[in-house]
């Protein structure tokens, strides 16, 4: 399947439009944020405090008076950042520990998945909670903690797509030959594998931009002033009934951004997965 049926594939589920175009207006708005706030995101204007969206605050101001649009804008930065970081620290020690798990088998087999087991027995977000209470309160920690978490999760599926790959005929041919091991896996089951993995991978970005949003909620994650989506709907809960958008807009940027990758991922699933096309 070339790169231009793939394309064509994409753009034909109105779905994934959706999604390309939510992720990429959230991208947008990371990459040029600075640019487009029309505030300064921390610094505070106790006169302005709490005040309802109008033409100079379109989306309200919060507790500090801060602009809650310039903050949402900002805050698109560290959540794209969560996002890319910790499918990072998910997929590359989850997919090495995969290869050889599926590839060498037996003993090595047994006692990976038996560990990505151990670490499958615990719920991801209670998971989470503990590592990052282990770390300390703080981004980089939370973006380890999500990491961490979700690493099984691409140990399982590339073990899975290894043990199919493995028995076909081309890598048998190329064993038989005198391939090495690291030619095999590497040039030959690798590269028909990553099918799932990019999938799963599009589908982890929104997992790990809503673990973190949960654990800057409950204070493990960003902290004050960092304008991360998690920790403006906490700063936001306790003025829900004076002024409910604080929390409200926060958690509807959440709610986008996660559901772009969500439905970006599914269209990728039907693209890349044969067994669903048509």
């Amino acid at each position: 399947m070339g790169r231009w049926d793939m394309l064509r594939d994409l753009l034909k589920n109105k779905n994934t439009v959706l999604g390309m175009v939510i992720v990429g207006c959230i991208l947008f708005l990371a990459v040029f944020g600075p640019v487009l706030a029309p505030y300064d995101p921390f610094l505070p204007a106790p006169l302005d405090r709490l005040q309802l969206p109008s033409r100079e605050h379109w989306l309200g101001t919060d507790s500090l008076g801060r602009d809650i649009l310039t903050r949402i804008i900002y805050g698109s930065r560290i959540s794209v950042m969560i996002g890319l970081v910790a499918v990072t620290i998910s997929l590359v020690p989850g997919t090495v520990l995969g290869l050889l798990a599926g590839y060498f088998g037996k003993t090595l087999d047994a006692v990976i998945m038996r560990v990505m087991d151990v670490l499958l027995a615990f719920p991801a977000i209670l998971m989470a909670v503990f590592i990052a209470a282990i770390l300390g309160p703080s981004l980089v920690n939370t973006m380890i903690a999500v990491g961490i978490v979700y690493i099984p999760h691409y140990a399982r599926i590339v073990r899975s797509s290894v043990l199919l790959l493995k028995e076909q005929l081309f890598v048998q041919s190329v064993s038989h030959m005198g391939g090495s091991h690291g030619r095999i896996i590497f040039s030959h089951i690798l590269p028909n594998a990553l099918a799932p993995i990019i999938v799963y991978a599009t589908l982890g970005m929104g997992t790990a931009v809503l673990q973190a949003a949960a654990l800057g909620f409950l204070g493990l994650g960003a902290q004050p002033p960092q304008p991360e989506w998690g920790a403006m709907l906490s700063e936001g809960r306790q003025y829900l009934q004076l002024a409910p958008h604080v929390a409200a807009f926060p958690g509807l940027a959440i709610l986008l951004l996660v559901l772009g990758f969500n439905v970006f991922g599914d269209g990728l699933r039907d693209v890349l997965d044969p067994t669903l096309r048509t």
